[in-house]
């Protein structure tokens, strides 16, 4: 996703990066030489006047925005499903690490409490490679020690993997407090509620990322979309003429807009521009534990027209 500024009305009509436009430019192009066809022509196609009027397509064009809007809408609520989830990550984050910090000795009675904020830090940067699909050693070796990194390298689920050892150093924690004569258990069952609060979150990324919205659904709206607008410079070339071109771009503009925009959006935890942010997402909540802890907080990833921090 790209991070930009806020940006006044005029520059909006004209913003070019996180724009669809770009994407949408050679079936746009398509369009244009369609409708001009159309024009030079006067309708006709292959030696005769294709039998088309303009009143079937504002009928048309009503249930296929329709079913845009409900399509957009299918895509947007998992976008926003995606961004609470990273919120639920953040504020568990926080509480936990808050909780060891105040609930459990200090690295002299056994706690290694930096090696716990490495492991946090490191399982939000191994969940957003993993939702990406991309190689997270980098991430690891900076948090890591070169061993634990390498060994974990070479697992499926390396967010599950540091959250179990994130829940075996809180055990090993509260049995040496309870050996001490402190209690333990409600202590426990506390710190570990965080540990599975980041576990569902990373259940329900997962669930996300691996179901998709069906298929079939995006093909028959998709083939309805281009039909429509492939068709349209005819049915409006006779009472348009030569206006025609701008009209049938105009319309299908929007119409291939609003699937992209779609498209990009239903996979959040993609790359594209308008997927999201999950670089400044993530560096966040690295920037929040480490301020915690009292070590140093890395710059924040600031917001730039031009700078995909996705």
């Amino acid at each position: 996703m790209i991070i930009r500024p806020p940006t006044n009305w005029l520059r909006m009509l004209f913003v070019w990066d996180g724009s669809v436009l770009k994407t949408i430019v050679p079936q746009l192009l398509i369009i244009l030489a369609i409708s001009l066809l159309a024009v030079y022509t006067h309708g006709h196609l292959f030696g005769g006047k294709m039998p088309l009027d303009t009143v079937p397509f504002p009928l048309v064009g009503v249930s296929l925005a329709i079913f845009l809007a409900f399509r957009n809408n299918a895509a947007y609520a998992r976008y926003v499903e995606a961004r609470q989830i990273w919120g639920r990550i953040l504020i568990a984050a926080r509480a936990l690490m808050s909780q060891v910090i105040n609930y459990l000795p200090a690295d002299g009675d056994g706690f290694e409490r930096k090696l716990f904020l490495q492991r946090l830090i490191a399982f939000v940067y191994a969940l957003t490679h993993q939702l990406r699909k991309t190689d997270p050693s980098e991430d690891l070796a900076r948090y890591l020690p070169k061993e634990e990194a390498r060994e974990l390298a070479g697992m499926h689920y390396i967010p599950i993997a540091l959250l179990d050892r994130l829940r075996l150093m809180l055990a090993r924690a509260a049995r040496r407090r309870q050996d001490g004569g402190g209690e333990s258990e409600s202590l426990l069952w506390l710190l570990d509620k965080q540990v599975s609060e980041l576990s569902a979150a990373v259940g329900g990324c997962e669930r996300i990322s691996n179901t998709p919205i069906p298929f079939a659904y995006g093909v028959l709206l998709h083939r309805t979309v281009y039909l429509y607008c492939f068709m349209l410079p005819f049915g409006l070339v006779g009472d348009l003429g030569a206006v025609t071109p701008l009209v049938c771009v105009f319309v299908a503009y929007t119409l291939f807009a609003l699937e992209a925009i779609a498209q990009e959006i239903s996979e959040p935890f993609g790359t594209e521009p308008n997927c999201l942010a999950l670089n400044a997402m993530t560096r966040n909540v690295e920037r929040s534990l480490l301020e915690q802890c009292g070590e140093d907080v890395p710059e924040a990833l600031k917001p730039c027209d031009r700078y995909n921090i996705s």
